[in-house]
């Protein structure tokens, strides 16, 4: 397993921004499921406190999978998360819990991440926060 990838998801299921972001480079561009690509660590840091804010997730269930010379990384996992706060155009907060398989895949250079891209089915992650 690649220990960058490894500390960054260690550091999201503990809750701590500042480890995650320890293990991006400067310009790391983020390339969320639903929207455009954020770029450099001051983005990528706003993005999590608005999740922190509206979600508390753990991810399980984690494989890690390497290519080789450890420039490239992708991860497969289950999101278990509890919806906190309404976020903007999704329906309305009531601590719904939600189960959602998701992926995540890395670009690294020199021991950071220097690409993120997250995704996972938005239709049924507002099936389960609807119900």
């Amino acid at each position: 397993m690649n220990k960058t990838v490894e500390a960054y998801f260690a550091a999201f299921n503990a809750g701590d921004t500042d480890g995650m972001l320890a293990c991006l480079a400067e310009d790391v561009a983020h390339h969320v499921n639903e929207g455009q690509v954020r770029r450099g660590k001051a983005l990528f840091g706003e993005f999590c406190a608005h999740m922190s804010r509206c979600y508390s997730e753990e991810l399980t269930d984690m494989v890690v999978f390497e290519g080789e010379g450890g420039t490239r990384a992708a991860a497969e996992y289950i999101v278990n998360g509890t919806y906190l706060e309404t976020d903007s155009g999704l329906p309305d907060a009531k601590g719904q819990t939600y189960r959602l398989p998701a992926g995540s895949f890395f670009s690294l250079e020199g021991g950071k991440i220097t690409r993120v891209v997250t995704y996972y089915n938005l239709a049924d992650w507002v099936a389960q926060v609807s119900r």
